[in-house]
């Protein structure tokens, strides 16, 4: 993505960018965080597949996004 550009989230776009796949291949790591605080905000990482739900845990017991969604770093 292009530096200061914001990205208008979508489940579709915040999951490539959260697993590294098509529109997500070659996304900053802080892309990739902005993308897991949306699908937390959303709760959309709770019903998809369960490595996401994994993974959501693992950022929010962190300290890097909170339960809420927000990015804490």
């Amino acid at each position: 993505m292009t530096k200061n550009k914001k990205i208008k989230w979508t489940p579709y776009l915040a999951t490539a960018y959260a697993e590294g796949f098509c529109e997500g291949e070659g996304a900053t790591e802080r892309e990739q965080l902005e993308a897991w605080a949306y699908l937390i905000k959303t709760g959309l990482c709770w019903s998809l597949h369960g490595w996401f739900g994994r993974n959501a845990e693992a950022l929010i017991e962190g300290g890097v996004i909170s339960k809420e969604g927000k990015l804490l770093i």
